[in-house]
């Protein structure tokens, strides 16, 4: 993974972003020493938000087939969600 230190971010700019992901996905942006932050392009964000919802999708349809689901009008789904809220408080 490609790097960036904070000081180039302000004497470099977004260069020191592109810079750092030249043949990478990703690049860490370290402040003193630490990483603090992951960046990375917009195509490659895109991509993990497809997997994160593909992942999503494959759940739904585990529990849907496991029967793992309340089926129920929007009246009582919003009671039950009220009944949750002040269980949780």
């Amino acid at each position: 993974m490609g790097a960036v230190v904070a000081n180039d971010l302000k004497t470099k700019g977004i260069k020191a972003i592109e810079d750092a992901l030249l043949g990478q996905l990703e690049a860490s942006v370290s402040v003193r020493g630490q990483v603090k932050y992951v960046v990375m392009s917009q195509e490659q964000y895109q991509y993990l938000r497809e997997c994160e919802l593909e992942a999503a999708l494959a759940e739904s349809r585990t529990d849907l087939a496991g029967g793992r689901f309340v089926k129920e009008s929007v009246a009582q789904h919003i009671k039950r969600l009220k009944q949750i809220n002040k269980a949780t408080q």
